[in-house]
């Protein structure tokens, strides 16, 4: 099977999973809002930053360090699993000792037995991430797919049983430990690991030269990401972090996911032709274009919608929700662009490059947090829609010189879908405000309208990553008519 087939192949069953859990972990969510309070999710969303970080210094870039070698060997896989094992009960340890300083930050309580419970993650997290690395490695994204629809249902499940009995906020942290158990116990399963327990020093030193760059980075990613909760969660309120974690939560689904489907699948597809620069260039070109497709119809069209969307589904308790969700969906635009941009000086060998730009675009957000002490959340969400733009721009064009795709090449390659979008966004905030239905009638309007448009509209325009979305489509369906004949 060629490259191309098993990408293909590869991506199909990234969005079947992608799909299917966002779908499970929808409803499960819908059903937990309805019986959950803001204040609830927010004791969640003040301790974001803090697992986000421990899982990080986990994670350390190892994973992208075995992905990228071309045939890694058991020692390397053993030092990296002692590795992950070790740093994440030290983690953990650190977690629980700082656990009152944390909870007297935000005045909260109830956090020091949050902490000591959930905490158990990390440690659980770090058991199954580098039995992961195999599948990721070899696009064998049907595993993985069966792997997270299992653990996402099952735990979405005892969630909605806990709530129902009145566990209230332990509900969403059982949620989070049931999930990690589940997944890293069907990880093990499907791989059948047989690396061994074998620290190498060799493989360390040769696996943290590369992944310790990667670890510095993404501290500044997760911090930037994370650090907005911590100012709403100390400045503002419980009330005010959980609307904002759920309208943020809201846009991940699309922006964040999306992202997450094609990076696991373009990664290791980009590293198996990172030395053939005119080959690499085509292939993440067209990326791009796809990418941006995807994700500004996706964010336009839930910023149009956002009224709807959160009175028909959770209910006017997250009322407040609703402005955050419209410019969070237009914040999720350049995440994904940003980060696959970001993925060329990994997958081109240089991580310190990469470093060195995180620290660059993290600084940038400084003054939005500033705003956001001074003029409210609104104001602070406003300021990070131009700063992820600008992080954008940067990474654009610091990846464009390594393959001969400058920023104003790949700005003209993503004008039209982004034209595009936005026009179907005034469509159906047009068609929403002139509906006079309740909000969950008038959302399924509006997507039934909006789905209408993109096929008509990106057919007639010949919208370019809508043609080969279309024809993959085709030719996996007519495949499958032939086979069945």
């Amino acid at each position: 099977m060629s490259l191309k087939q098993r990408t293909i192949r590869g991506l199909s069953w990234a969005f079947i999973d992608r799909f299917a859990n966002q779908i499970s972990q929808f409803i499960f969510g819908i059903i937990l809002a309805r019986l959950l309070s803001p204040s609830e999710y927010g004791l969640i969303g003040m301790l974001a930053i803090f697992f986000e970080i421990a899982d990080t210094f986990v994670v350390a870039g190892f994973s992208e360090a075995l992905i990228r070698k071309k045939e890694p060997t058991a020692a390397d896989y053993s030092t990296v699993f002692l590795v992950n094992v070790f740093t994440g009960i030290f983690f953990y340890g650190l977690l629980y000792v700082s656990a009152p300083g944390i909870s007297w930050f935000f005045n909260e309580p109830q956090l020091i037995p949050i902490i000591a419970v959930m905490g158990t993650v990390i440690i659980i997290n770090a058991f199954g991430m580098v039995a992961r690395v195999p599948l990721t490695k070899n696009l064998d994204f049907k595993s993985l797919a069966t792997i997270s629809v299992i653990s996402n249902i099952l735990s979405g499940t005892v969630a909605i049983v806990l709530a129902f009995k009145g566990y209230g906020v332990w509900s969403l942290v059982w949620r989070n430990i049931t999930q990690s158990l589940l997944t890293t116990v069907l990880v093990f399963i499907f791989t059948k690991p047989r690396w061994g327990l074998h620290f190498s020093t060799e493989s360390f030193r040769e696996i943290f030269a590369f992944g310790s760059k990667l670890l510095a980075s993404r501290l500044f990613l997760e911090s930037y990401n994370n650090i907005y909760y911590i100012i709403i969660g100390k400045f503002f309120s419980a009330r005010d972090l959980g609307l904002y974690t759920r309208a943020n939560g809201y846009k991940d689904m699309f922006s964040r996911t999306l992202h997450n489907v094609i990076q696991s699948v373009s990664f290791p597809a980009l590293a198996e032709i990172k030395d053939d620069d005119a080959r690499l260039k085509n292939a993440y070109r067209r990326l791009v274009q796809t990418t941006t497709y995807l994700t500004a119809t996706l964010m336009f069209g839930l910023s149009a919608t956002a009224d709807h969307f959160i009175l028909g589904l959770i209910g006017p308790k997250w009322a407040e929700a609703i402005p955050y969700l419209r410019l969070l969906s237009i914040a999720g635009i350049f995440y994904p662009l940003h980060y696959i941009n970001l993925n060329i000086l990994v997958i081109k060998g240089h991580s310190g490059a990469h470093f060195r730009l995180e620290v660059l675009t993290k600084l940038i957000a400084l003054p939005a947090i500033a705003i956001g002490l001074l003029w409210g959340i609104k104001a602070m969400i406003v300021c990070l829609i131009f700063t992820w733009i600008l992080d954008y721009l940067v990474t654009a064009s610091s990846s464009g010189r390594l393959i001969a795709y400058p920023l104003r090449e790949q700005i003209a390659d993503i004008l039209p879908s982004i034209v595009f979008a936005a026009s179907l966004g005034f469509f159906l905030f047009i068609v929403g405000n002139a509906l006079p239905f309740p909000p969950l009638f008038a959302l399924l309007i509006q997507g039934i309208l909006g789905f209408a448009f993109v096929l008509l509209v990106s057919n007639q325009f010949r919208i370019k990553p809508f043609l080969e979305i279309k024809e993959i489509v085709l030719q996996k369906f007519l495949k499958k008519s032939t086979n069945v004949n």
